[in-house]
């Protein structure tokens, strides 16, 4: 039976920060769970840039009987994104022991950390809204959205040859899913059955004009009036967040490494002595870039 040592202790805290690190910001993101994730455990540096191949197009062929094939030389697609977003989070913890002892001390200082992570990588993913020119932006700038608006964002996605077998998703603000919920045809019993019945008792509006609805806080808004909201509808493929492991620390410098995986997601987790303050301190932190990988999988829905 291994000896308990400091080392070990130390080793032991900072697995049980990183798992409850992951869990955590898997469930405060919106647009992380929705768009195309490329995770590999291999080490990387900002600046780095990562090649997404993006599948080809292909023609079918009328061979006539005795005919040949017609041979095509497709080119596979590539989408470039940059490593170009290092975020983190950073707190301490004045008796990290406590943290042994009483396990929910930890979410109480992990929460926060991983919330802003959350919030920046939400942020980065709806701010790629002005990317999508392949379709004409619907909806009015200052105006309550509408089901022709809506319709026109699904009619677009159709027609740019989205897959009928992949979902669509809507991301709107507060304001929009509020205008959304108070369309008459969507929002009663007697014209939407249960759906409406769950938007005005439940408010919760799910599925709309074949898309998967979501609300974030952290929706796009420019000008100033009136002010623009930028919702975004898209596909999976439209988007792509691409996730690569951040480095150990040198040996010997003091601090201790973690990584957590989960769900082609994946952050380090570093904890170092701060003599100044008496206190351990903990790093959360994540190495990403994110980009439109198919400019037609997507519009822009404003309101």
């Amino acid at each position: 039976m291994a000896a308990i040592t400091s080392a070990n202790i130390a080793s032991a805290i900072v697995k049980l920060v990183a798992a409850d690190a992951l869990p955590a910001l898997v469930a405060n993101l919106v647009m992380g769970n929705l768009v195309n994730r490329d995770y590999e455990p291999v080490l990387a540096q900002a600046g780095d840039t990562v090649n997404v191949p993006i599948p080809p197009t292909l023609t079918a062929n009328n061979i006539a009987e005795g005919g040949t094939v017609q041979t095509q030389n497709p080119n596979l697609g590539n989408a470039q994104i940059v490593l170009n977003t290092h975020a983190e989070a950073t707190f301490q913890i004045p008796d990290v022991t406590r943290v042994l002892a009483v396990p929910d001390l930890l979410k109480v200082y992990m929460q926060p950390a991983v919330a802003a992570i959350a919030e920046r990588i939400e942020s980065d993913l709806l701010n790629l809204y002005a990317g999508f020119t392949a379709n004409a932006p619907v909806g009015t700038a200052g105006t309550a959205i509408n089901e022709a608006a809506i319709d026109a964002a699904e009619t677009a996605l159709f027609t740019a040859k989205v897959p009928m077998s992949e979902p669509k998703y809507l991301v709107v603000d507060a304001n929009t899913y509020s205008q959304m919920r108070q369309i008459p045809r969507f929002s009663e019993f007697q014209t939407a059955g249960d759906a409406g019945l769950r938007a005005l008792v439940d408010g919760s509006f799910g599925k709309i004009k074949d898309f998967f609805v979501f609300r974030s806080q952290l929706v796009a808004k420019t000008g100033s009036t009136p002010l623009n909201t930028h919702n975004l509808a898209f596909c999976k493929n439209g988007i792509g967040l691409v996730i690569r492991r951040l480095p150990q620390p040198l040996p010997g410098t003091g601090a201790i490494a973690e990584y957590a995986e989960l769900g082609n997601f994946g952050m380090r987790v570093t904890m170092s002595y701060q003599p100044n303050t008496l206190a351990q301190q903990f790093t959360v932190d994540v190495l990403y870039g994110a980009a439109i990988l198919r400019n037609s999988f997507g519009v822009q829905v404003n309101s």
